[in-house]
């Protein structure tokens, strides 16, 4: 018999049923709504439905012609891994031959600075052969199954463009010297590492739940019933092209009638969010309205899925567990800093140095570096004493000296005020000659991490 999530199929709705199908169907099965009302025995509006919710979840496309047909869901692009036509697109180069290998992935770069017996030891196949006017080498980068990347702006002969078409891999050629171009290229991969880290609302989202809604001109008792059956208490209200208009809760039917039609009842305009939003915005927007519901829409505000507050803190809790993945400017400015204890006794200080790098533009510290070692500071105390993250609601800052290059610096965050919902602290930063900088931040905090 099968199941799905320990429940029999018998168990399951006629939606949930309906999607279990879907699922199992191998990929590239053509479907229909009359096969799925007659093989499962329900009606063609229930199919027509699922199918609609499936082409929303990506399990389904539906194209002219050829029909509705079960397809492989897209989860987001690994980042980590370039095409030759992004590789195209960060050199400003020509494609000049081998255009149908453009959406292939490479895994490695190769400059060509050594003479070519010893540049195919380590050429293979999907990599790309960084390389200037040598026509021998672009041949021998195509004949080991890789792609050529031409620097200074040169081409090649026809021969080597014919090759490259007939195996359908990119020959670019870029006005950029080597050194540029490989630099380039470093920093796109490196921005990459960086994003793959950061988790959005699609890595979460559960498709295969489906969200409980209620629809416009249904009443207070329809509400009392579902919350009875299911067991919650805050449900989306739909349109009838199943856009969020509403959210109905236990809140909104204090005291009215069980007749009272909901959309009399309801939240208008409800908080939603979408899909590639981080994780991080969807709990900062949580908190701030005070909400532990939260429906996903598309733009159009077609629901497609819904989280909760402990779903989005869970995700937190994983997301502050994983490694880091590429170092951010706010990472590489507080590397030198270290947790020191202050001569006071057990308050909190950071000692670090200026590096030339900070230099703003009269060859003093720029005022931006300051704030963020403030910031970056306070963060510090924040996660030790709170146990959770934040994001900075004000902040006033007061410049009281330049601070020179090569200084070294202490940093001093205060915790002067801490709720459950927020915090207020104050931050001093001092070099050799006294008092620099200070700073006054109030921050909303976002839940335990």
């Amino acid at each position: 018999m099968v199941t799905l999530d320990g429940k029999e199929l018998e168990a399951l709705t006629k939606h949930e049923r309906l999607m279990n199908y879907i699922q199992q169907l191998k990929i590239g099965t053509k479907l229909s709504v009359r096969s799925m009302a007659e093989e499962l025995g329900v009606s063609e509006g229930t199919a027509y439905k699922a199918i609609k919710e499936s082409e929303t979840q990506g399990l389904v496309n539906t194209k002219e012609r050829i029909g509705t047909v079960r397809i492989e869901r897209k989860k987001r692009v690994s980042l980590d891994r370039l095409t030759f036509g992004e590789v195209a697109d960060i050199v400003e180069g020509n494609v000049i031959g081998g255009a149908a290998g453009l959406d292939k992935t490479l895994h490695k770069f190769v400059i060509g600075a050594m003479e070519l017996e010893a540049m195919v030891r380590y050429i293979d196949a999907g990599s790309l052969l960084i390389v200037g006017n040598r026509q021998g080498a672009h041949r021998c980068a195509l004949e080991q199954g890789a792609g050529v990347l031409i620097t200074g702006g040169f081409g090649t002969n026809e021969d080597v463009r014919r090759l490259a078409d007939e195996r359908a891999l990119p020959i670019i050629s870029s006005k950029h010297d080597t050194f540029t171009v490989a630099s380039m290229i470093n920093r796109a991969m490196f921005d990459r590492l960086i994003r793959q880290k950061i988790m959005l609302v699609e890595d979460i989202v559960t498709y295969s739940r489906p969200v409980e809604t209620m629809r416009l001109g249904e009443t207070l008792a329809d509400f009392q019933n579902l919350s009875k059956r299911v067991g919650g208490s805050v449900f989306p209200v739909l349109d009838d092209r199943g856009r969020v208009v509403g959210m109905m809760t236990t809140k909104d039917a204090a005291g009215s009638a069980d007749t009272q039609l909901i959309d009399k009842l309801m939240t208008r305009n409800p908080i939603t969010a979408a899909l590639n939003i981080p994780i991080a915005s969807a709990a900062h927007t949580m908190a701030a309205e005070g909400i532990d519901f939260l429906p996903i829409v598309d733009k159009n505000r077609k629901l497609l899925a819904a989280i909760s507050r402990s779903e989005v803190l869970e995700a937190l809790r994983y997301a502050g567990k994983q490694q880091e993945s590429g170092e951010t400017f706010d990472d590489l400015i507080s590397a030198g800093f270290e947790k020191k204890t202050a001569d006071q006794g057990s308050e909190w200080m950071y000692k670090g140095r200026i590096t030339p790098q900070m230099s703003g533009t009269f060859g003093i510290v720029s005022e931006g570096i300051l704030v963020t070692l403030m910031t970056q500071a306070a963060r510090g105390l924040i996660r030790e004493f709170g146990k959770r993250d934040h994001v900075i609601e004000s902040m006033t800052t007061y410049f009281v000296h330049p601070v020179q290059l090569e200084s070294a610096v202490s940093i001093l965050p205060k915790l002067l005020e801490m709720s459950r919902k927020s915090a207020k602290l104050e931050i001093e930063l001092e070099d050799p000659n006294g008092l620099a900088a200070k700073a006054m931040l109030t921050v909303q905090l976002i839940d335990p991490f």
